[in-house]
């Protein structure tokens, strides 16, 4: 049978529809419901369904992060989404995302049967072994998150930031998105992270007023000696000899 995640925070929404589908009817078994988005990730996690319906509380970039983070991590699990958000543009960009349904709230119970027959005859068709036409969806969800997490990392590259805080903006495990970093560029994390770094710290170091260790600071580096050796080792010379050449 195929195992069901349902994440909402309207409980009624989630009892009302673990308890009116017939879900045995499509092959289907609930396997967990959650309340929220944290423990919807969790029970994700934990049980690995093949068919989720989840709504989304957050409308634009940070809701198609979510969706683009769960059908990246488990491209073979089939979305639903359960929503009051009424934006067509919005909808049209999940779908390109890889999700199979988009729905308006409140759902009619013969949308909802639709989409659970429809997912599941996915899901019957799909092969054993994955093919490349199986990893579009994927691989669209995939590009999108690495974007996400360059912007995320490149917006908060002075601050303390680490792969979880990353990870977590967007909404995937710091294995997954470590993965896709080096599948998409080659980098690790901390590439990416001193590099931004270091790319504002030129700028900076335009300002003859600034003292190194105020741009080392305001770059993300608490240790100025470390700042400097990572500057030396990406720029071929030190942060000082760089300001009088570029001065």
């Amino acid at each position: 049978m195929y195992k069901v995640v349902l994440v909402d925070d309207e409980a009624l929404i989630v009892e009302g529809l673990r308890r009116v589908v017939d879900w045995e009817a499509h092959n289907c078994m609930v396997a967990a419901a959650a309340g929220d988005a944290q423990s919807g990730a969790l029970a994700i996690r934990e049980h690995r369904p093949d068919i989720l319906f989840t709504d989304i509380k957050m409308p634009g970039e940070n809701g198609l992060t979510m969706l683009a983070g769960l059908k990246g991590e488990f491209p073979r699990m089939q979305i639903a989404v359960l929503t009051g958000y009424r934006d067509f543009e919005y909808a049209q960009r999940a779908i390109r995302l890889g999700v199979a349904r988009f729905l308006l709230k409140p759902s009619k119970m013969e949308e909802i049967e639709e989409a659970l027959a429809f997912m599941t005859g996915v899901l019957d068709r799909l092969p054993r072994e994955e093919s490349e036409s199986d990893r579009e969806p994927e691989d669209t969800a995939n590009s999108f998150i690495v974007r996400q997490a360059r912007a995320y990392i490149a917006q908060h590259c002075g601050s303390k930031l680490t792969l979880q805080d990353v990870a977590d903006h967007c909404f995937v495990s710091q294995w997954h998105l470590s993965k896709l970093l080096n599948r998409h560029g080659g980098q690790t994390f901390y590439d990416l992270l001193n590099a931004e770094r270091m790319r504002r710290a030129k700028e900076l170091l335009e300002d003859p007023a600034l003292r190194i260790s105020e741009i080392a600071e305001r770059v993300g580096y608490a240790d100025t000696a470390h700042f400097s050796r990572v500057f030396k080792k990406l720029e071929g010379v030190s942060a000082g000899e760089w300001r009088n050449l570029h001065g």
